[in-house]
This record gives C-alpha cells, sequence and structure tokens, in this order.
C-alpha cells in the first residue's frame, strides 16, 4: 500500500511542478510526459527508500 501512495502522491506533485515550470517558460503542458517523469522518480523514491540504512550506525569507541 506504501508504494501507491508514493506513486499516487508523486504523480500528483510531478504534474503540478510540470504544469508551473512549463508556464513560468512559457512551454505547453504535456501530461504524458510528466507521467513518464513521475513514474521514474517514483522508481528513484522506492530504490533510495531500501537502500538507506533504518539503523543508525554504531560508531566505535576508541
Amino acid at each position: 500500500m506504501r508504494y501507491f501512495w508514493t506513486f499516487f502522491w508523486t504523480f500528483l506533485l510531478i504534474q503540478m511542478a510540470s504544469y508551473v515550470i512549463g508556464s513560468m517558460q512559457a512551454a505547453t503542458y504535456s501530461f504524458k510526459t510528466a507521467s513518464i517523469v513521475a513514474v521514474i522518480v517514483t522508481g528513484l523514491i522506492i530504490i533510495l527508500g531500501s537502500v538507506i540504512p533504518n539503523e543508525p550506525v554504531e560508531e566505535p569507541h576508541h
């Protein structure tokens, strides 16, 4: 379920950012391009979340 919500919010935020940035640069809004970017960013977020360790690293005592 967490993957669904990650995709859901990433999809919405990328669509919004694509529209706003496109408007600021006087470019046309492309739903297809923003959707592809949203899928890629979701994949990167999921991979990054699995790579980062959950436990804090203990430093050796000197």
